[in-house]
C-alpha cells in the first residue's frame, strides 16, 4: 500500500539556516553552507555550516579547556543530574520541532520519529539517575597497614560521531552518559541530518550546560571527523556508523591510543522453528525488515526458516507486506518513508539485482516506487537465498528481506554465525529450551526470544565481531566514559623496607 507524497506540504517551507556550536557561541562557518534536500519531497529543507578541520580543532580546544579548568567535571553528581533532567523536559517540550526535522531530513515517518524522541527523553532521564549512582570501591581487607580506594573519574574529552538513520535517538544513547560522568564533548552529526542535534545544543544551553562542555560541529567525515578521531587532546571516541568507517575511526584513534566505542553494522537473523507462534512472528518479521525503511543496523534482514514451514511463512509475509504503508513521511499513517539519498537507493537496488542474478527469487516487491517525487523502495522479499550470496552476508541497509532455510538447530546456528556481523538475532519457538539453546549459541550482542527489536534504557546494546566494540545503555553506560584510579594508602609506621636500615646515632 502506498501513500503518495503531498508536494504542497513543504511548498511554503523555508529552509532553516543552522549554525554550529563552539565554546558556547553559534557560528555560521567560513564556507558556503551545505543544503539538505528532503529525500521525500525533493526540496531544500535545511542548511548546515560546512565545518572544517580548523573548526574541529577549536571545538576540541574548547572542550579541553572546559574539562581541565571548567566547572562541569567538578560539580556534584546531583548538580549534573539536575541539568540532565531539565534537558529531558525541554526535549519533550520540543518534540514536534525535533520530529519534523528528523522526518524531513532523513525521510523517516513522523509517527515513528515521535516515538524515538520519547525514547530519547527516557534515556536522558535514565542517564541523570546513573550520574548519582556512579561510585568507586574501597578495600579494607589488605591488612592493617593498607587501605585501597578505587576512584572512577571522567575520562576527559569525548568525540561523538553519529549517523543519519536515527539522528536524535543515537546522540541520546551517547551524549547524556558522557555528560553524566563529567566529560566534555565534541559532537559531529551526519552532514545529511544535523538539524535535530543542533536544536539539542540550544536545549542544553537552556538547561544550563556550561560553555565548552558540548560543542557541535557540522561537516563531512574527511574534514571534521578525521580531526575528531585523531586529535591528541581527545581522550575517547564514540562512533556509530558503518563497519568500514568504524575501522577507519579505530585506525585514526590508534595513533594516540584513545579509548574507542563502536556501534557498527548488522546482518541480523531471525531463526524460526515449526512450533513458533507464527502469527506473532510474521508481524515481527515485517516490522523487523521494513522499520525505518530497513536503514537500521538492527534490522531483521535475514530470516532463517525451518524448511517445513518456509513456503507457507514466505507467502504470509508477502501478503502482509502488501499492506505496509510506504510514502510521505509527514503523513501520520506512513510506516515506511523515503530512502536517504538517490545513491543509497541505487545501492539497495543493486543488491536486489545481484541476488536475482545469483539465483534468488523475488517473492514480493523488488522495485523502486514512483510516488510523484522523492526516492522510495518497495518492501522486498527474496527467497531461495543461499548463505554465500552477498545479500545474505552484507548489510543492504534497505527494506530487503532475505530468506534462508534450515533443517536442524545446529544448521540454523551455523548459518546465523557464518557472517562477519554479530549485532542482534531473534529466535522463535514455544519451547523455551530451544530458545535458550539458540540464544546461548548465536554470537550476537542481543538475542530476542519470541519478539524482535524491543528495547529499554536499562538493557545494554552493542555487538560481537565486526558489529562493534563496547556497549551503550544499561547500568554501566556512564562507567564507559570513566577511567579507574587506584589509591594505595599506607597506614601507620612503615615496617617493610627494601634496603637494610641502620640505627640513627643518638
Amino acid at each position: 500500500m502506498t501513500v503518495l507524497v503531498n508536494p504542497t506540504v513543504l511548498s511554503h517551507h523555508k529552509a532553516r539556516d543552522f549554525k554550529m556550536l563552539i565554546d558556547g557561541k553559534w557560528e555560521a562557518g567560513s564556507s558556503d553552507p551545505m543544503d539538505r534536500v528532503a529525500p521525500s519531497h525533493g526540496v531544500v529543507v535545511s542548511r548546515f555550516p560546512t565545518g572544517s578541520g580548523r573548526d574541529a580543532e577549536r571545538a576540541i580546544s574548547a572542550a579541553r579547556k572546559a574539562f581541565d579548568l571548567g566547572p562541569w567535571p567538578r560539580m556534584t553528581a546531583s548538580e549534573r543530574s539536575a541539568i540532565l533532567l531539565k534537558a529531558a523536559d525541554l526535549i519533550a517540550a520540543r518534540t514536534d520541532e525535533l520530529a519534523f526535522l528528523d522526518a524531513i531530513e532523513a525521510g523517516k515517518p513522523i509517527t515513528q520519529v515521535r516515538g524515538e524522541i520519547a525514547g530519547s527523553v527516557d534515556i536522558w532521564r535514565y542517564a541523570a539517575a546513573l550520574a548519582r549512582d556512579l561510585h568507586g570501591e574501597s578495600y579494607n581487607t589488605l591488612g592493617d597497614g593498607t587501605l585501597g580506594v578505587v576512584l572512577r573519574e571522567a575520562i576527559g574529552v569525548v568525540s561523538i560521531v553519529t549517523p543519519w538513520n536515527f539522528p536524535f535517538l543515537i546522540v541520546g544513547q551517547k551524549l547524556p552518559f558522557a555528560l553524566a560522568a563529567g566529560c566534555t564533548t565534541v559532537v559531529k552529526p551526519s552532514e545529511l541530518t544535523s538539524g535535530s542535534t543542533l536544536v539539542l545544543g540550544e536545549i542544553l544551553q537552556e538547561a544550563g550546560i556550561p560553555d565548552g562542555v558540548v560543542n557541535i560541529v557540522t561537516g563531512t567525515g574527511p574534514e571534521v571527523g578525521a580531526v575528531m578521531t585523531s586529535h591528541p587532546d581527545v581522550d575517547m571516541v564514540s562512533f556509530t556508523g558503518s563497519t568500514g568507517v568504524g575501522k577507519l575511526t579505530m585506525s585514526n584513534a590508534a595513533q594516540t591510543l584513545k579509548k574507542v566505542s563502536l556501534e557498527l553494522g548488522g546482518k541480523n537473523p531471525q531463526i524460526v522453528f515449526p512450533d513458533a507462534d507464527l502469527d506473532a512472528f510474521i508481524d515481527a518479521a515485517v516490522f523487523g525488515a521494513y522499520f525505518n525503511a530497513g536503514e537500521c543496523c538492527n534490522a531483521g534482514s535475514r530470516l532463517i526458516l525451518h524448511k517445513s514451514i518456509a513456503s507457507d511463512v514466505v507467502k504470509r509475509i508477502a501478503e502482509l507486506s502488501k499492506a505496509v504503508r510506504v510514502g510521505d513521511p509527514l503523513d501520520p499513517s506512513t510506516q515506511v518513508g523515503a530512502i536517504i539519498t538517490p545513491q543509497h537507493l541505487e545501492k539497495i537496488s543493486g543488491y536486489v539485482a545481484g541476488a536475482r542474478s545469483s539465483g534468488a527469487r523475488i517473492a514480493h516487491g523488488g522495485e523502486r516506487l514512483d510516488l510523484g517525487m522523492g526516492q522510495f523502495m518497495s518492501p522486498t522479499i527474496l527467497e531461495e537465498v543461499t548463505p554465500d550470496m552477498a545479500v545474505a552476508r552484507e548489510e543492504v541497509f534497505g527494506p530487503v528481506l532475505s530468506v534462508l532455510t534450515f533443517e536442524t538447530s545446529a544448521e540454523a546456528i551455523r548459518i546465523a554465525n557464518s557472517i562477519d556481523y554479530g549485532l542482534s538475532a531473534g529466535v522463535w519457538s514455544r519451547d523455551f529450551d530451544t530458545c535458550l539453546t539458540i540464544g546461548r549459541s548465536v554470537r550476537a550482542g542481543t538475542v530476542w526470544m519470541n519478539t524482535f527489536m524491543d528495547g529499554a534504557s536499562e538493557l545494554p546494546f552493542g555487538g560481537y565481531k565486526q558489529s562493534g566494540l563496547g556497549r551503550e545503555l544499561g547500568r554501566h553506560a556512564v562507567e564507559d566514559y570513566t577511567e579507574t584510579k587506584t589509591l594505595n594508602m599506607h597506614i601507620g609506621k612503615r615496617t617493610s623496607w627494601w634496603m637494610p636500615q641502620t640505627e640513627k646515632p643518638a
